[in-house]
């Protein structure tokens, strides 16, 4: 029985972190998938030895006898012994050589039965969660899915108000719907829409990205939106009101007497929807900018030449 070297196959050193083992599978499981390599007899093969080593070195108790006895199996296999440390208490010795029947084995690592991974494997650590009561059944092994990656374009209305779109994949159609207060770079979840498990994993998820696109009046803040109003020169002087456009109607405001250009008024609740949060939103920034008029009439430059006249 041929001696796999999980270390090797994984391309990390034998003092690799879980996260460095993590890392260095998820690259390869990824360019080895099936989905990838169909009709490929070697890749997938590759795709196999690497979900194996995985399935050792990524388990504390597994990659501890592994260590600790992998490198000595082929003596087993030649009806040799393993003389020296043993971790699993021996089953009988001679001349100080510690020998294991195959029953010895089975009580040990759970039984010859085929799982999907090699026969190395097997003997080593039984099927794939395998226990004394399931000793020889096949195992349900599988590794999930890849994920896809979409990006979707929604309007500022849309993310407002809420909409709903259908994605073509492949052949399907799916529905996605997008609750009021969606924003730029969220990503929604379609689970089981991704790449398909293999052997008995699961499928992937499809992770669609919104990207909210720019809008020609509100300029979003957080949860707030910000508009630019124009006033008068006399309702900015005097005070009065003005209507404002909003994301679902005009409303009416009041402008203080005094205001100056650029000051922004806050109007609560009439903002952006709080995405998950019904009846919750951000607030209006309604910035005022002062409308100088430009054509005057004679009297009324008269007016404003009695007008500056009086302020000196």
């Amino acid at each position: 029985m041929e001696y796999k070297d999980y270390y090797k196959i994984l391309g990390v050193d034998k003092n690799a972190s879980q996260a460095e083992i993590k890392k260095a599978y998820r690259k390869l499981a990824i360019k080895y998938h099936p989905d990838k390599n169909q009709g490929d007899k070697e890749t997938e093969s590759r795709f196999k030895e690497i979900n194996e080593a995985h399935a050792v070195l990524s388990n504390p108790d597994k990659r501890k006898k592994y260590d600790e006895l992998g490198e000595n199996w082929n003596r087993f296999e030649q009806g040799g012994a393993y003389s020296g440390h043993n971790p699993f208490g021996g089953f009988g010795r001679q001349q100080g050589q510690t020998f294991y029947s195959e029953d010895d084995l089975n009580d040990v690592f759970g039984g010859f039965g085929s799982s999907g991974f090699s026969d190395f494997f097997d003997a080593f650590f039984g099927s794939r969660g395998s226990s004394r009561s399931s000793r020889g059944r096949n195992a349900n092994f599988g590794f999930k899915g890849q994920d896809f990656q979409a990006d979707l374009r929604i309007s500022l209305e849309e993310a407002f108000h809420g909409t709903s779109k259908i994605i073509q994949l492949q052949q399907e159609k799916i529905k996605l719907t997008i609750k009021p207060g969606a924003y730029d770079k969220q990503v929604l979840r379609l689970k089981g829409k991704g790449g398909k498990g293999s052997g008995s994993g699961d499928p992937g998820n499809l992770m669609v990205t919104l990207r909210v696109l720019p809008h020609s009046s509100f300029e979003r803040i957080g949860n707030d939106l910000k508009i630019r109003h124009q006033i008068s020169l006399f309702d900015a002087v005097l005070g009065g009101e003005t209507k404002v456009k909003t994301m679902d109607g005009k409303i009416k405001i009041k402008i203080p007497a005094g205001t100056k250009n650029d000051k922004i008024l806050r109007v609560k609740g009439k903002g952006m929807p709080i995405y998950g949060k019904p009846n919750q939103a951000g607030d209006l920034l309604v910035q005022l900018q002062i409308q100088i008029p430009e054509k005057l009439t004679p009297t009324q430059k008269e007016l404003f030449e009695k007008l500056r006249l009086s302020f000196n």
